[in-house]
Formats: C-alpha cells, sequence, structure tokens
C-alpha cells in the first residue's frame, strides 16, 4: 500500500466531519446552518419563511461572488444553498460555484462539491459537460477517497454522450485491489446498462468476472446487472444458472461474514435477488429449474418463521417455485407456506399470504377451495388494503359462473372506497369483466357497465367509455343479440333520463347522448321528438359541462328529422348559435342547418354509418401539399410529443419530475442547431427503454386484469335477503333493474345449495357465499404457468374489424434451452467466492417426464429447442433440444449428423439455388418430421426456406405449417400449402421476412402439426433466431444524398470502436471489413473521416459517420427509425471484434 493511501485511510475520520479544522479562522457550518434551520423552526407562516429564505439566499449569493471567499467558506455556502434548494427555493447561481468546489476544492471540500452537484444538476443539464474533465482526474488519482467520489458521482449522474470517454478508466477499476472500487466500479457499469446498453456490451466477459469476485459486496453488486440483463433475455445466461445456485446455496449456509447478516439471517436483501434471478432463469425450462430445486428446499427450510424479513425471503421462494418447471414436492411446501400466511392472526402476515395465493391462484386454483372461508372473512376485514387485496384474488380466480358475484361485491367495495387510485383501479377491472363474462343476458351487462359510469365517475379512465361505444358500434356474431343489446340500452337511458340526469358523472351523460343519437331509432314506438326534449333537458341542467353539451348536441343532430322535433331543435340552435364557446356554436349551427336542409342530412348519412366500414387515411396523406408549402415559407418541422417534452427537460435547471413520469431512454432527439455537421455532440438514443404500457388492459407486470367473478345480491348474498330484494327493489346508483328471469335464476341457484347438518346462522351465510364464490374452480385444468387462464366459451365474441391474423403460435411456445456446463474457472471462482472447501455441485435431480400433478394438465408443451444466435457467415456448433408431439424432450444427441447427410441444399428451389444463402440448421424433430431451415438473400427481401423431412416409413397427411414473429413480417411464398410428404421425402416452404421494427436479433416461432397414418394428431414447436445483418442491404447515395439525409434524420447513437489495424490505412481496412461483414455501401473517405451508407428491408436507412481519432474509431449512426442506430452499432462492434 503506497504512502498517499496510508495517510488517506488515516484521514477518513477526520474528513468524514462536517466540522472544519481547528484554527483562528474557524468557520463552523454547524452553527451557520443550524441557525437557518432553527430559524425557519420557529416561523408562524409560509410568507415568513419564503422571506426568510431569500435573505439567506442574497446574503450567499454575495459571499459566492466574493474574490476572497476561501474555499473553506465555500463549502459552508454550499451546504446552506442545498437545504434552501431541498425546501424547494432555487438557488441556480450556487450550481457553477458547486462545479468550482468539486474541481479545485480539498479532499472534503470535493466531498461537498460533488453532493452539491448530484443534488443541483439532472443528467441532461448543460453544466455537467465541464464536470467531466474532473471526473476524470479523480478516476486517475492515486488517493483513495477521490477515485470513490468520482465513481460515486459517475454512477448517479453523468452525461449519456460523455460514457465512452471515461469507460476505459471504470473498466480498469474492476482490477483495483481494493474492494471497494470494484465495487463502485461496478455500480457506475451498471448505471451505464441502463442509461446505454450497447456501450457495455463488449465487457459482459468482465461482469461474469465480477460475479465470480473473491468480496462479497463485489460479488452482490454485479447482480444488479445480471437481474436487469437476464429480465431482457434470460436464454443468453441459461449456463450462469449453476453459479447462482451455488452461491445462494453458500449465503443459505451462513458462509458469508457476519457483516452481511441481518437478525441473524443471512444476507437477506441479497437471498431475495437471487430467487428473482432464479425464477427468471427456470420459467418454462425443466433442465434449468432441476439445477435449483434442492437449493430452493434449503432456503424454505432455513427461512424460519421468526422475523419479518424471513417471511419476505419465504415469499420470494414461493414466487420462484411457482415460476420455475414445477416440482410436486415443492409445490406443497410452498402451499404449505401460503397456508401458514393466509391464517396467521397478524395483518401484515395474512397480507402477505393473500398476495401470495394471488400471484400462484391462476396455476393452482384448488389452493383457494383450501383457505375458501378464511378469504370470505377477509372481505369483511376491517383493514382495506387486506380487503382489496382479498378483492384482487378473487379476481383472479373469475369465471363464468361466478363473475356476478364478485362484480358486486367490488361494485360494493368501490362505492365505500374514498381512495382515487383504488377507485380507478376497481372501475377498470369491473368494465373489462363486465365486457369478458356477458352471461346469457344483454340486461348484466348494461347494468354492470351503468353502475360503473356511476359510481365511477369521472376518475375512470377515458378508454372505458370508449371501449364500451365500440362494442356496442361493432357488436357480437350474432346481429339478433347486437339489436336485443341496443334495445335495451335506449330503453335503460331513456328511464335515466326521465328520472335526475343532472346527478350522473359528465362522462356517463356523454355515453347516454351518443346512444340515444345512434339507436334511440331502433325503437319504433319511442318518438324522436321525446328524445330531442330529453336531450334538451340536459342542456338546460346546471351541472352540464360544455364538453357534454357538445356530445348532446351532436346526438341531437341525428335525430332532427322534421316534425315535432323541428321546433325543440330550433329552440336549441337560436339558443347556443350566439354562445361564447365556439365549439358549442359550431355545433348549433350544424343542429340548424341539417334539421332545415332534408337533401344534406341524406347526404352526410349521420345515422348509422358507424355499421359500414370507412376508409380511414392514417398517414394523413391529403396534408402533405400543405405541409410542404409550410415548410417552404420557413415553418419548423413537426417534433414529436416526446421530442419536445425531452428538449424542454433539457432546459429546466432542476428536474423535479418523479422518477415514474421519466421520458423513456429509447426516445431520442437532437436539435436543429445539432445536425449541421457531424462533429457536434446530440442526445443519442437508447436501446434498453422498453417503455411498458402500464394502463390496467395493457397487460402490465403490475396489474393484471385477467378474470373476476361477481356473487353478491344488492343487498347482500343471502337467499333471505335476495327474496326479500324481490319484493321491494333498492336502487343506490340510477340504473334499471334487474330483470325478473335474471331475479329467478339467482334465488333458484341459491336454493340448489342445501345445509345437510343445522349450521349457526353466520356460519351458513358464509357457506352459502363460497359455495357462489369458489364455484367453478375444482374442474379448472387447462391454466397457464402466470398467464390469463384459457379463453371459456362465451356466448357473445366480438367481431373481427379487417383481415384475420396470424394463429399466434407464437403465444404458446416457450424456449427451454440446454443449459451448458459452466467452466472449470467459473466454478473455482464462485466456489472459492466464499467457501474453498466446498468444489463440487449436488448432481440434479432426475427429470421427470410428466407433469407433477394433475392441475398442470391441459397445458401446452413448454420445452422447445434451444435458440441458437446465429450469422450469416456462423451457424454450426449448436444441437438443440427437440420437442416430441406429446411435450416430452428428445435427446439432442440424437444421430446428429443425420440432416447433414441429406442434401438438402439440392431441393432449393431453382430461382433461390443460384443465390447466396446461409448454412441449413436443423430446426426440431421428432420421430416422424425434421424440420431445416436457411435464409436466402435477394436484394429485396431475405426468403426463409423450411425444409420437411418425413424420416418415417409412411406417408404423413395434413401437414400445417405456421410461422410468425414480433418483429418482422412473416408472408408466404407458396401458391398452394404443403398437405402431404411421402416416406423419406422433403417438402420445401418458403416465407418472405421484411423488418418491421428493428431488433439486434430477431426470432421467428412457429409450429407444424400433421396427421400421423392412423390418424393421430401430432404437432411440433420450434424457433429461429436471425441476426439484424441478414436485413442489412447496400444504400448507393452520393456525397451530396449522404449529407441532405443526414439533416433530415433525427435518431442517433455514437460510440468508439477499435481500429483492425494500425497505420495510415487503419481507417480504410476497418471501413472495408464493415462492409465485407455486414453488405456496407461505402460512400467517400477523405482523410481520417469516412461516410458509409446502409439500409435495412425495407426502406429503413441508416447512416454513419466514422472519424479516426486517438487511435480508436470515433462512430457515429444516424437514422429515421428508432432503436436501429443501437443496433447496428452492436453489430458494428461485434464484426470488429471477431477480426
Amino acid at each position: 500500500m503506497s504512502d498517499v493511501v496510508e495517510r488517506t485511510l488515516t484521514a477518513l475520520p477526520s474528513l468524514l466531519s462536517l466540522d472544519s479544522q481547528p484554527g483562528a479562522a474557524k468557520l463552523s457550518s454547524t452553527s451557520k446552518l443550524g441557525n437557518l434551520i432553527r430559524g425557519i423552526t420557529e416561523l408562524t407562516s409560509k410568507h415568513e419563511e419564503e422571506k426568510l429564505i431569500q435573505r439567506e439566499l442574497v446574503s450567499i449569493k454575495e459571499q459566492v461572488s466574493s474574490p476572497n471567499t476561501s474555499m473553506r467558506q465555500m463549502k459552508e455556502l454550499m451546504v446552506r444553498a442545498l437545504y434552501c434548494e431541498m425546501l424547494g427555493y432555487e438557488a441556480s447561481f450556487s450550481y457553477i460555484h458547486a462545479i468550482k468546489l468539486a474541481q479545485q476544492g480539498t479532499a472534503l471540500e470535493k466531498r461537498v462539491g460533488y453532493l452539491a452537484v448530484s443534488l443541483f444538476l439532472n443528467e441532461s443539464h448543460e453544466l455537467l459537460l465541464l464536470l467531466v474533465n474532473t471526473v476524470l482526474k479523480d478516476l486517475q488519482s492515486t488517493n483513495l477517497i477521490e477515485v470513490c467520489m468520482a465513481l460515486t458521482v459517475v454512477s448517479q449522474m453523468f452525461p449519456k454522450d460523455m460514457i465512452p470517454a471515461i469507460l476505459p478508466l471504470v473498466e480498469e477499476k474492476l482490477n483495483h485491489p481494493k474492494e471497494i472500487i470494484r465495487r463502485k466500479a461496478v455500480l457506475a457499469l451498471y448505471k451505464f446498462y441502463l442509461i446505454a446498453p450497447n456501450q457495455v456490451q463488449h465487457i459482459h466477459n468482465k461482469f461474469r468476472k465480477a460475479l465470480c469476485d473473491k468480496d462479497p459486496g463485489v460479488m452482490s453488486a454485479s447482480l444488479h446487472i445480471y437481474s436487469q440483463m437476464i429480465q431482457e433475455n434470460a436464454e443468453g445466461y441459461k449456463d450462469l444458472t449453476v453459479s447462482f445456485v451455488t452461491i445462494l446455496r453458500q449465503v443459505v449456509g451462513g458462509k458469508l461474514p457476519m457483516d452481511f447478516n441481518y437478525h441473524s439471517v443471512p444476507a437477506p436483501w441479497l437471498q431475495i435477488q437471487l430467487l428473482r434471478i432464479l425464477s427468471l432463469l427456470g420459467k418454462n425450462d425443466q433442465s434449468t429449474s432441476e439445477i435449483m430445486y434442492d437449493v430452493l428446499d434449503e432456503s424454505l427450510r432455513r427461512a424460519e418463521m421468526n422475523h419479518n424479513i424471513t417471511y419476505a425471503i419465504l415469499y420470494e421462494c414461493v414466487k420462484c417455485i411457482y415460476t420455475i418447471y414445477p416440482k410436486s414436492e415443492l409445490l406443497e411446501k410452498a402451499a404449505k407456506c401460503i397456508g401458514n400466511f393466509v391464517l396467521s392472526p397478524k395483518i401484515n402476515l395474512k397480507y402477505l399470504g393473500l398476495k401470495a395465493l394471488t400471484y400462484v391462484v391462476q396455476q393452482d386454483p384448488k389452493l383457494a377451495l383450501q383457505h375458501q372461508m378464511t378469504i370470505i372473512e377477509c372481505l369483511d376485514h376491517p383493514d382495506l388494503i387486506v380487503k382489496r387485496e382479498t378483492l384482487e384474488l378473487l379476481f383472479r380466480i373469475t369465471n363464468a359462473q361466478n363473475v356476478t358475484v364478485i362484480v358486486e361485491k367490488m361494485l360494493e367495495f368501490l362505492r365505500i372506497s374514498k381512495d382515487d387510485y383504488t377507485s380507478i383501479d376497481l372501475v377498470g377491472k369491473v368494465a373489462e369483466l363486465a365486457e369478458k363474462y356477458p352471461l346469457q343476458y344483454n340486461e348484466w351487462f348494461i347494468e354492470t357497465m351503468n353502475t360503473v359510469f356511476s359510481v365511477g365517475g369521472d376518475m375512470m379512465q377515458p378508454d372505458i367509455p370508449n371501449s364500451f361505444l365500440k362494442l356496442l358500434s361493432e357488436g357480437f356474431d350474432s346481429v339478433e343479440e347486437d339489436m336485443k343489446l341496443r334495445l335495451f340500452a335506449v330503453d335503460s337511458y331513456v328511464t335515466l333520463l326521465q328520472g335526475e340526469p343532472g346527478k350522473l358523472p359528465q362522462r356517463f351523460l356523454q355515453v347516454i347522448s351518443w346512444v340515444m343519437g345512434e339507436y334511440s331509432c331502433l325503437r319504433g314506438e319511442l318518438e324522436p321528438a321525446v328524445v330531442l326534449r330529453l336531450l334538451a333537458k340536459l342542456l338546460d341542467t346546471k351541472s352540464t359541462s360544455s364538453e357534454t353539451k357538445s356530445w348532446v348536441l351532436m346526438a341531437m343532430t341525428k335525430l332532427c328529422e322534421g316534425g315535432a322535433g323541428l321546433s325543440v331543435a330550433r329552440e336549441v340552435s337560436e339558443t347556443y348559435g350566439s354562445s361564447l364557446d365556439t365549439v358549442l356554436r359550431q355545433r348549433a349551427q350544424e343542429l340548424q342547418h341539417l334539421s332545415q336542409d332534408s337533401d344534406l342530412r341524406a347526404r352526410v348519412r349521420l345515422r348509422n354509418a358507424s355499421l359500414e366500414p370507412l376508409e380511414v387515411d392514417s398517414s394523413l396523406s391529403f396534408l402533405d401539399g400543405f405541409v410542404s408549402e409550410a415548410l417552404a415559407a420557413g415553418a419548423a418541422p413537426y417534433k414529436p410529443p416526446h421530442q419536445r417534452q425531452e428538449e424542454l427537460a433539457q432546459e429546466k435547471a432542476l428536474s423535479l419530475e418523479p422518477y415514474g413520469l421519466s421520458l423513456p431512454i429509447s426516445m431520442s432527439s437532437c436539435s436543429i442547431g445539432d445536425r449541421h455537421s457531424p462533429t457536434l455532440l446530440s442526445v443519442s438514443s437508447g436501446l434498453s427503454g422498453d417503455s411498458t404500457d402500464r394502463s390496467h388492459k395493457g397487460g402490465s407486470t403490475t396489474l393484471k386484469l385477467d378474470g373476476v367473478k361477481r356473487v353478491w345480491g344488492r343487498e347482500g348474498y343471502l337467499a333471505q335477503r335476495e327474496a326479500a330484494e324481490e319484493a321491494v327493489a333498492q336502487v343506490e346508483v340510477p340504473s334499471p333493474l334487474r330483470s325478473s328471469s335474471q331475479q329467478g335464476e339467482a334465488g333458484s341457484s341459491q336454493s340448489q345449495t342445501p345445509s345437510l347438518t343445522p349450521t349457526p346462522e353466520p356460519e351458513q351465510e358464509k357457506q352459502q357465499l363460497a359455495s357462489s364464490l369458489f364455484v367453478g374452480l375444482a374442474s379448472q385444468s387447462s391454466v397457464c404457468l402466470m398467464g390469463k387462464s384459457e379463453p371459456t366459451h362465451q356466448r357473445f365474441r366480438r367481431k373481427a374489424r379487417g383481415p384475420g391474423s396470424s394463429s399466434g403460435a407464437g403465444d404458446q411456445i416457450s424456449d427451454s434451452p440446454v443449459v451448458s456446463a459452466p467452466s472449470s474457472v467459473d466454478i473455482l471462482l464462485c466456489n472459492d467466492l466464499l467457501d474453498t472447501s466446498n468444489t463440487t455441485s449436488e448432481p440434479a435431480a432426475s427429470p421427470s417426464p410428466e407433469p407433477p400433478s394433475q392441475l398442470f394438465h391441459g397445458l401446452t408443451a413448454t420445452n422447445g429447442p434451444r435458440d441458437v444466435e446465429r450469422t450469416d457467415s456462423d451457424v454450426k456448433g449448436s444441437e438443440p433440444s427437440l420437442i416430441r408431439g406429446n411435450g416430452v424432450v428428445a435427446a439432442a444427441n440424437e444421430d446428429p449428423d443425420r440432416l447433414k447427410d441429406l442434401c438438402l441444399s439440392s431441393h432449393l428451389p431453382s430461382e433461390l439455388s443460384g443465390l447466396s444463402h446461409s448454412e441449413i440448421s436443423p430446426l426440431c424433430s421428432n420421430q416422424s418430421l425434421d424440420l431445416s431451415a436457411c435464409h436466402v438473400h435477394k436484394d429485396e427481401s431475405l426468403v426463409l426456406v423450411v425444409f420437411v423431412y418425413n424420416c418415417s416409413d409412411s406417408d404423413v397427411h395434413q401437414i400445417l405449417l405456421e410461422l410468425d414473429s414480433d418483429e418482422l413480417e412473416v408472408s408466404c411464398l407458396c401458391d398452394s400449402p404443403v398437405e402431404e410428404v411421402i416416406s423419406h421425402g422433403v417438402a420445401v416452404c418458403q416465407y418472405s421476412l421484411t423488418v418491421k421494427r428493428p431488433s439486434v436479433h430477431f426470432e421467428v416461432v412457429g409450429i407444424v402439426s400433421y396427421q400421423s397414418p392412423v390418424g393421430t394428431p401430432h404437432s411440433v414447436q420450434f424457433s429461429h433466431k436471425l441476426p439484424l445483418t441478414s436485413f442489412i442491404r447496400p444504400l448507393p447515395v452520393s456525397t451530396e444524398e449522404y449529407g441532405t439525409l443526414w439533416l433530415a434524420f433525427s435518431h442517433d447513437t455514437k460510440q468508439n470502436l477499435n481500429l483492425v489495424s494500425d497505420g495510415p490505412e487503419s481507417l480504410r481496412d476497418t471501413l472495408n471489413e464493415l462492409k465485407k461483414k455486414l453488405q456496407l455501401h461505402l460512400v467517400e473517405i477523405i482523410g481520417t473521416e469516412g461516410i458509409v451508407a446502409c439500409q435495412v428491408l425495407r426502406d429503413q436507412p441508416c447512416l454513419m459517420h466514422c472519424r479516426v481519432n486517438a487511435g480508436t474509431l470515433a462512430v457515429w449512426l444516424r437514422s429515421p427509425v428508432p432503436d436501429l442506430p443501437d443496433c447496428l452499432m452492436y453489430h458494428c462492434q461485434r464484426a470488429l471484434q471477431e477480426h
């Protein structure tokens, strides 16, 4: 250890103190800051606080501007300015002084300066560029404290464009002898991965080294990176499963230092993170899951229920066990653990049990049956959080038989809820259920939606009434049912309008207005004049908003057809024809003209227009001429909303936006001034910004809205109360009464639950409610692991709009790659991490060919072939595991050279035989069929050729091959589909592939189904990966055209790459290498700069500007397509690394 490090460690205790060193000119920061805090606490009003803070800021500004202020005094001033900023008062004058303090001060002063900068500035602040050189200098310092501070500020905030400048220095710190430096370097790289994942792709091997670091702190820091990467692509890290299991086994065994213990529990947060990683790796993968069975059993056994932190570990264990491929023994132990939680008298444990039960109930519905009485008691629990989680549980077990009871119970909770978030959540769930389970009565659907609109009010999401109106407009498969549904809606809304419509929410009134304008004509005995008077009464109500009045006027415009309604329309148009609201004035003029001109009214066909398909120009091409003229006149080009918000955010001195509202980092932009030259800086796009739609209908990871039921009546769930309900109906919200047929059926269904033994009345009520809530669960067998249950057969099905889509075979296909054994070096490193005596791992349990219990009966086959990442030049070295038609995995080493000996290339179609193509690679196989594929390069497209080889001794009939992809557009090129393959014959299928949205690699999933000679149906699932390079084609442009395109493109990214050679021709050699491997067009090379152009099929151009600087190649990619620059940069980096 050097003398500098020794002196630094010796002085560390004093450096961490806020007090200055003693002396004659000592300035006590504690007293100055303390006086300010005491002065604020003694004030009695907000106005006095503002005056005091403003005086303090004026004083601070005068002192920081004085040339006589020392660094020690500047440190004290920054602390006070920080406190003022934290109170919400702007102190932007101190930002530049905080940067100077971090640049020029001593270790303690730099510490305060870095702290102030991290709190003052955001990642896009322009002053942050002034800190780059300071960070570079401190990273190269021999002072341990300065290096730690630099790494800390880098991991918190750093300009995205400046990452390449400091990335090599941060990489070097991974080999630093001090573990604290290595740990902070790993956290800094984790930050880089979050904001610019493409720039750290080349150091993934160093992440593995950090995972096997001898210091537990460094190892635990690396788990953050792996947790993120595995969440995005679990298939690429299956080989690390043994390493994670080994680490977890040693953590659970207490091999870590005592400093990691919390209440005698060994590293609980580390255990939780490892369990989450294992659940991602083992999902739908039997071979990987078998590796972790033993350690999960040990984790359950050692986590004794004696502290809150062990409950968290048990909860994560249960989630992991129910996520990975199932094992019966572990499922039984997890179910027992859930039961202990649910039956606990402690509220926190009961809530945790309900949450765990909600997570696993779709995989094991019978588990809810075991605790049905406890769930019933939780419905009446005084704690609203417990009651809300119970409703979430019931939402997950909803089916067509209990939907009415659960929906009614949710509406009952909605009426008493005072929390806006809970109300919005429940309204969305009830609306989802009402649309998903319309039952056998139109009345129930309309009444439920009326209650949703009435109780939910204006707090609901706007897509709920929009979806309801769309459903009414599009209808279902049955024309008769559509008519009944619309007629009942009209009748119910007429009843509401005749009552007190002023008490209804505005969105409900808008729905009523639209329905009456569209479908009131279906009720022949209902005169249009009557409807017009009812709507006119809404206009006279004081509580009706301007937006609702606009909806009402539009509805009246559709109904005015002469007769008595003309007088009503004339009065309304005269009243609102002079309104100050321009929208209402316009609607009134439309009403006036259409009511007076019958020919005009017949031409616009307002009524029933929604029943005819309309051609919509979504591209708004009719505005092209107007846009061109405006741009020629000097108008600014259009910027998307995210780009405008991002530019506005860059102008803010201090970002006050909550983290949840931050912009997706995949959205990139650059100002007009940034586009003049490729040498300027720009805001680059990030590939990792997978923005997720978190609406309650978007399938978010935090909110599941599939499946909820209704069981309760308006006055309760007892037969006695429902009988009383028939006599005296009480309507709490303005909605029509339920039909007598519904009431009779409800009463008869409850009367079919006799009591064999006399029980107390409250207990009998609970049993009756349980029989209604949990009906149908015992027979559920076709459930999916952590997914939506199999769609129930409904009487109503929404009509298909437009051409039919593919069958979605990809939804049923999930890959189960064979886990490759880790190298001996990795095993030694991981075992050396905590326990050098243990160098072997326990053998994995033998796989079971059948699911362990009956409740997994009916699951789709989840073991698929291993996805092999292929390039055009490298498609060898992999042997996928195979899927049998019955779901049993075939051995991967079953005659591996069989496909190579078939000479399948001779079966290529004649029009493709002369073109370049990849090597033929196996897809999947079973006892009858072998599937292989290759892709053929054409100028305008990429053709995927699938070879279907019949390896059996009999003909195979009724063959159906289906392909699908999320990122690619797949279209069949065959004139007639392949339906039969003779014994030992080969059939060829061709598919054209084009890119819908860019990605580093594309996955095509498929399924081939056929019938054996004895008539038994079989199916084989497979997947095939293709790199982006397969779709790249040269873009021949001139230098002038290149310059024009460069200024027009907005999405870009930059990174420094390695040159393939040294010397004067290094640039040309490097570009020729990229041209050879990626099929790029070399436009021109001038000195140390070069420009390259390419395009991705179809019509997705990308431009590259390269410049040799300090022995590296500075590459700048720009494209009009988001994420394309990042994807292409990844392949450029990989191509140069492979050279």
